[in-house]
This record gives C-alpha cells, structure tokens and sequence, in this order.
C-alpha cells in the first residue's frame, strides 16, 4: 500500500481520519493524498441509482460546503508535519504528503482518483445526519475498485494490532483479506471469525490460515455458533480485544432503496469501529 487517499474538509472528524492515514502510511511506507472537492453540478459520471435513492433530496449538501479550502489544506499540513511528511502540492516518490484540490462530486473523484490508489480512509457518517459523509462513503465503496477504511467519528486507542477476519468463504471476502495483507503482516495478532457450519464451496478457515503462513502471518480461528452473523461477529471483535475489521462489502443492489444490507450495512453504520471493506 503505497498510496493512501483521504478526502479532507476541516472538521474533527476528518482530522481522526488523517491521523489514521498518516500512522499507517508511516508504518506502511505510503505517500498520503488529501483531496479537498468543491462541488461542481456537471459531474460527468452519473451517481449509481442506488446511491441517488440513499441521499436523495439531499444533493445540494455538497454545494453548500462551509469549509474553505484554505482552512482544509491547513489541516492537512499540520497533521503531515506532525507526523514526519513532507507537504507538497506534486507527486513524488513515497512517503510525502500530497495536496490535491478538485471541483466535482464524490462519484467522480472516486472514479477516477480510486482505481489508482491502494487505500481510501473515509469517516463513518454521523448518528441521524452527514449525508455529506454518506455520499463519500458509500461512492468510495462502490466506484473505486480498492479497499475502504471506515473509521469511527472518535478516534481509537490503536489500529491494525489486533485484525478480526469476518471470513464466510466467499470471493469477496477472500479479495478483501488480499487487499489488506500489508497491514496484515504488520498486525500483533490476527484472528479469523466463522460462524456456524463452513458448509459452502470455498476456502474454508485452515486453508486461509495456510494462505496468510506464507506471507509469515499467524492466524488463530475463532469458531462461532451464533444465531446470526452481526451477533458472531461482534462478539469475537470484543472478545478477541480487535481493533481493525477486514471484510469483504456485499450489495444488494437490485433493490433501490437499500445497497447494502444485513452485515454490510450494520458494520458500515452502527458497529461504530474500524471496519476494512472491499466492494466488488
């Protein structure tokens, strides 16, 4: 993971997130871009429909933005220096600090900024309001192609010591756990949380345990038998003292008024902790 996207406004919440980006761009080597993006009503990449119908009303949040751009690259600055990156406004080799100022909507900065990043951190949207922050997230899920970081508003004690897999044998979680193998080899402790029978055809827990060893990470199984998925895996995150989630994002996209649904959807808006996702 050598480039790290952040989209930044000057608010708390952003800075938690830049925090986050600049502690693991440190540990990972990464150069981290922070994307300031004033609205622009041309965008020429259309908002999926599912999205549309998530915030719909809401749009014009974006073209009433209070944070000045000024105020938002200040920020930016500051916690790059604090953490030992140099601040630039032009690509070099990583780790620096990049500054990039857009015009345009989140579905096109995630269209075309995304596929040629290797990690987005975004923050997880506000109990009852920040649609702003929604639209963010859920475009960086579905239009970039690459792995996700949902952070809580609040900032955690520590990320990526302890890494809970939610592992269900799919491809897309087996494409989540591979996105992320960077900050899983620099993990203390990785655990990878089943539930019920692993009945379905894929990988099952031991043969992602063999895939990790040779990668020299060491993974424990931690075998639930809950009544459902949210419950299994919250109970094993605390359990096992995790800070980090890997898992993969499922959609149900055929459905208009809700993208995603069941385990996604409760980790994207009311598990309130440190969640990886990949949507593909």
């Amino acid at each position: 993971m050598k480039v790290i996207c952040v989209p930044v406004v000057d608010r708390p919440e952003c800075a938690v997130a830049l925090s986050a980006a600049f502690s693991l761009g440190n540990e990972l080597g990464s150069a981290v871009m922070g994307y300031h993006l004033r609205n622009h009503s041309d965008s020429d990449v259309a908002m999926p429909e599912e999205v549309s119908a998530l915030v719909n009303g809401e749009e014009d949040e974006l073209g009433q933005d209070n944070q000045d751009q000024e105020s938002a690259m200040q920020l930016f600055k500051k916690l790059a220096e604090h953490n030992g990156y140099a601040f630039s406004k032009k690509a070099a080799a990583a780790p620096i600090a990049l500054w990039q100022a857009k015009v345009g909507s989140p579905n096109k900065l995630f269209s075309i900024v995304g596929p040629v990043t290797d990690l987005i951190v975004v923050s997880r949207p506000a109990s009852g309001h920040g649609n702003k922050a929604k639209k963010f997230m859920l475009t960086a899920l579905l239009n970039s192609s690459k792995p996700v970081l949902v952070l809580p508003q609040q900032p955690t004690e520590q990320l990526g010591q302890n890494i809970c897999i939610a592992w269900n044998q799919s491809p897309e979680c087996a494409r989540a756990v591979s996105a992320a193998i960077p900050i899983l080899c620099k993990a203390k402790k990785v655990n990878i949380v089943t539930n019920g029978p692993q009945n379905k055809v894929g990988p099952k827990a031991r043969h992602l345990q063999q895939y990790l060893t040779m990668y020299g990470i060491s993974a424990e199984h931690v075998q639930c038998n809950e009544g459902n998925d949210i419950e299994a895996l919250s109970t094993a995150y605390q359990q096992t003292n995790s800070d980090l989630m890997v898992m993969g994002a499922y959609s149900r996209s055929r459905l208009r008024q809700v993208i995603f649904g069941g385990v996604t959807e409760h980790m994207l808006y009311q598990a309130d902790i440190p969640v990886l996702m990949l949507h593909s």
